[in-house]
């Protein structure tokens, strides 16, 4: 018997199975009463062994809910569980959860309180945050020990975000029958071991933890289950005045300090400079072009904070003549209001905070990443909002500021990372094997600066403009700095807003391409072209040349495998010139050229 046909012989198992695949979502069309292979095959795996704890890991937008409430139905048709318990990172989440399962007569309480201190028998459970278990765990032991209990642990991560908190897990759901975890996004960079997560040592003796079924974004991607995402990268120059009086300047992108690289991000976001209405300028004729093909297509602007997301709305209203919906995560209508706009056809959305795990809004196709938020467990929630396929042939498009932690998370967006419960005494920072912010900092080559840049009240943004850089996709860099407005940055802004991924690269090659000859025409035939290094002091050229370069030599070793010094050595052959720290700038450019043709195929 398939997967299919024995859920849909289960006793009470036929409202499961009308879900679509990536319910509360859209189904692909034809698809709905299917589940998608990756959930099929989890299933099998499952119900193989009937594990008592069970650990899927599955990108953003794959489907968990749905993987999820088909199991915890089954498992109630079997009579394996009478009881089943989700707890969700947010009070969001948690009402996502139980309108998700009513769709499956699957009745979770997700107003339940600590002090109501148990369950009418018209509830098969409830709906609950991790909060509200460490809070008073007594209560849902009580609860889970009173029945056979399946407890869904949704983005499991969160069981250890306090010390407190996991040992809660632990005494709230250590009886239960079954326990189910689920993540979509990189595990945690601290060494806290998670709640009912399986660990065992690599081949390094690292102890990091094991999933029991994992389908990772390129799968879902090659199946049509995700979109791919389009990075395109803005530069432009800032400038600020430190606590002292002093007047400080830095483009986004160059090789600098990691306090000044913090300010220069901090003036960018600014809503009284130019470089942010430029992005979002160029974010909402991104989305127009979209629109084109997909007439519901939305807008996502993800703010720092409150004071950012209403000057950034007002900046989209005056550009669109639209209204656009903002969302604070301690407004008591933010719920009500992503609901509104995921049901609705308006461009834009504001959030700070509240649009981030699990939360969905399939329409989403274009974000401007306008947080100074550099965690790679944010960073991928944040991205996750856009991945979200409805049909094959989206795309997505999120704008990012020059900064190089970003680039570096962008890069990696594909890699699968497991939770470690040991650091590696040798390695390599270069590597960026971690999800440390220390590590991304030390693989960036960011220096430690004067502490008079990051005092309080130090700050205060003067100007800033905007450049379009670049576009990153699939581990490829296309196209080259050109102005806000010209006809180079439309090239891109450009792109239709459906086509499959390959014709994604074939057009991004055949635009970049199309440009370089433009800019090759327009430069005098007696002199070189000019580029962005020859204006600059040589001690800083070479600085900015060397950054550059390890940062290629570490995008070409993740694509490859290749450690980094074997990549140096090989480059060191075929371009002569002695190592990088004695090269010459023709010699690193050199190098870089050679990388960049290789890494855009």
């Amino acid at each position: 018997m398939t997967s299919s046909a024995l859920f849909d012989a289960a006793p009470g198992a036929h409202q499961a199975a009308n879900l679509p695949p990536a319910f509360p979502d859209r189904a692909p069309r034809g698809s709905a009463p299917k589940l998608r292979q990756w959930q099929e095959e989890a299933l099998r795996q499952y119900f193989e062994r009937e594990p008592r704890d069970f650990l899927a890991a599955a990108t953003p937008g794959a489907g968990k809910t749905t993987f999820a409430l088909r199991l915890a139905k089954e498992l109630l048709a079997r009579g394996t569980v009478d009881r089943v318990i989700v707890v969700a990172p947010t009070d969001h989440l948690k009402r996502q959860w139980a309108e998700a399962a009513e769709r499956v007569a699957i009745h979770l309480n997700p107003v339940f309180r600590n002090a109501d201190g148990w369950l009418g028998r018209h509830w098969h459970g409830a709906a609950l945050t991790y909060a509200q278990v460490g809070v008073d765990a007594a209560v849902h032991q009580r609860i889970t020990e009173q029945a056979r209990t399946l407890v869904i642990l949704d983005e499991v991560h969160h069981g250890g975000d306090a010390l407190s908190w996991g040992d809660a897990m632990r005494q709230a759901f250590g009886n239960a029958t079954r326990r189910l975890l689920l993540t979509g996004t990189p595990f945690r960079s601290d060494t806290a071991p998670i709640p009912f997560v399986s660990y065992a040592p690599d081949s390094d003796g690292i102890r990091t933890s094991m999933a029991d079924y994992t389908y990772g974004y390129r799968r879902a991607l090659e199946d049509g289950v995700v979109r791919p995402v389009l990075f395109l990268v803005y530069s432009g120059s800032m400038r600020w005045r430190t606590s002292a009086g002093e007047e400080m300047s830095a483009s986004l992108g160059e090789a600098t300090t990691k306090d000044i690289t913090a300010q220069a991000w901090r003036t960018a976001l600014s809503a009284e400079g130019e470089w942010i209405p430029a992005v979002l300028q160029a974010a909402d004729q991104r989305l127009t072009e979209v629109r084109r093909h997909v007439p519901d297509a939305g807008g996502l602007v993800i703010a720092s904070d409150k004071t950012a997301a209403r000057a950034y709305a007002a900046l989209l209203q005056t550009m669109t003549g639209e209204p656009a919906t903002v969302v604070l995560s301690d407004e008591k209508e933010a719920s009500d209001r992503i609901a509104a706009f995921s049901a609705g056809t308006s461009r834009w959305l504001v959030a700070v905070r509240m649009v981030s795990e699990g939360v969905d809004v399939p329409r989403l196709s274009v974000g401007v990443y306008a947080t100074n938020a550099s965690t790679p467990l944010f960073f991928a929630q944040a991205i996750g909002r856009f991945v979200r396929a409805r049909k094959r042939g989206e795309s997505a498009s999120v704008f990012l500021p020059n900064v190089p932690v970003l680039l570096k998370l962008a890069e990696q967006l594909e890699l699968e990372r497991d939770h470690a419960l040991d650091r590696r005494e040798d390695g390599d920072p270069d590597e960026n094997r971690g999800l440390d912010e220390d590590a991304l900092t030390a693989a960036n080559r960011l220096e430690k600066a004067s502490e008079s840049l990051t005092l309080d009240g130090s700050f205060q943004a003067l100007g800033s403009d905007a450049k379009f850089d670049r576009v990153l996709y699939d581990g490829g860099e296309f196209g080259f700095e050109a102005e806000v407005g010209s006809e180079e940055e439309l090239e891109f802004l450009g792109l239709p807003g459906l086509l499959e991924p390959d014709q994604v690269r074939d057009l991004l090659k055949h635009r970049q391409a199309r440009q370089q000859k433009r800019s090759t025409r327009a430069a005098p035939p007696s002199a070189p072209a000019p580029g962005p290094l020859q204006d600059i002091p040589l001690h800083r050229r070479l600085k900015e040349q060397r950054a550059l370069l390890n940062d290629l030599v570490g995008l070409w070793s993740h694509r490859t495998n290749a450690p980094h010094g074997s990549i140096h050595s090989e480059l060191r052959r075929l371009c002569g010139g002695p190592a990088v720290a004695q090269a010459s700038p023709e010699q690193l450019q050199a190098r870089i050229d050679l990388l960049r043709r290789r890494i855009n195929g």
